[in-house]
């Protein structure tokens, strides 16, 4: 599992105080970019150019509201992998309560946005800390 921690800032929230719920998805794309710099060693510029790993499915159910200066955790595992793609899940808690869950699938592609086998050494490191779940 990889972790993830995000305060929440006045710029995710809408007037009434709690995070507007598109600001969640920045929050998992800063997680999923931060994993595949951490963990795969393989970061958002560096792929960038050469191809990209654009969202094929997403699913997210909000849970609980998130307010201004919580302190969120989103835990990150991939459930799926494929020889182009790979599926993942996040849960984000906030003081022990669940604040939303979020399963979706990301595809590798080349430059010219056509599916990608993953290079070896990224997918051996996704098939390495695949949930085995």
């Amino acid at each position: 599992m990889y972790e993830f921690h995000q305060k929440v800032l006045f710029k995710h929230c809408d007037p009434a105080g709690i995070v507007f719920f598109p600001r969640y998805y920045e929050m998992v794309n800063d997680c999923v970019e931060a994993f595949f710099a951490d963990v795969l060693d393989w970061p958002f510029e560096a792929m960038h150019g050469a191809g990209a790993v654009p969202t094929r499915a997403i699913d997210t159910e909000f849970l609980a509201p998130s307010r201004h200066g919580d302190a969120l955790v989103l835990e990150m595992r991939i459930t799926a992998l494929g020889r182009t793609s790979c599926g993942y899940g996040i849960v984000a808690r906030c003081a022990g309560q669940t604040r939303f869950t979020h399963r979706a699938t990301l595809v590798n592609v080349d430059a010219a946005g056509r599916p990608n086998a993953w290079p070896a050494r990224v997918a051996a490191t996704l098939e390495q800390v695949k949930d085995p779940t």
